[in-house]
């Protein structure tokens, strides 16, 4: 048996049903559900459904033979896992924003608000600018427009809430998409399934 982590909510539902479509379908799974976990009659495959942020956790710990997780999660924590394909779904960027009318001081420390602390320290690292990071876990947004920090770095879809809060894009850090990861040990003993998996989903994502 296969052991699948997805992400809870649309992201996740999306790829199961990539997934059933190339033959790991769950005849126990439903979406009304509020199970976590859905094993198939078959014994060939079970999935448990858990936070985003936790997938690469999972798999990591062996939990989970493979699982898919946001690229921005593989960044932000550099999980020991086997990076095996890029899906193609969930499409964003990593980005740095800020006031429509901001300007950088070099003088000073850049003060950076975001949830992705380790991603803002190794980018502005990169770059050579010092900065003060201010950890938010919701609306980052509001970090410029009350002033408790100069930019944000954020995950950008459409860039709507930013304008909303007249606020733009300054920087792309990176493209951020989903991304099937593995387990290292499963990956070594259960080569043949699990690149049987990436096989099959390759053609799916090539359509």
């Amino acid at each position: 048996m296969i052991n699948i982590a997805l992400p809870k909510g649309r992201l996740g539902e999306k790829v199961y049903k990539m997934l059933a479509s190339v033959g790991y379908g769950c005849d126990e799974y439903s979406e009304d559900s509020r199970k976590l976990v859905f094993k198939d009659s078959k014994g060939e495959v079970s999935y448990f459904w858990v936070k985003p942020a936790d997938v690469s956790v999972y798999v990591e710990l062996g939990a989970a033979d493979i699982g898919v997780v946001g690229k921005d999660i593989l960044n932000e924590y550099d999980p020991d896992v086997y990076e095996l394909l890029d899906l193609g779904l969930g499409k964003c960027k990593m980005c740095v924003a800020a006031k429509d009318d901001w300007q950088d001081d070099m003088s000073v420390p850049l003060r950076v608000a975001t949830k992705f602390t380790h991603t803002a320290e190794k980018y502005f690292a990169q770059k050579g600018r010092e900065i003060e990071t201010i950890k938010l876990n919701g609306s980052i947004e509001l970090g410029p427009v009350l002033g408790i920090s100069d930019v944000i770095v954020d995950i950008v879809e459409t860039g709507s809430t930013l304008k909303e809060n007249n606020l733009r894009v300054f920087e792309c850090i990176s493209e951020i998409s989903a991304r099937l990861i593995a387990n290292k040990s499963a990956y070594k003993f259960r080569n043949a399934e699990i690149k049987k998996v990436v096989e099959k989903l390759s053609e799916v994502t090539k359509r």
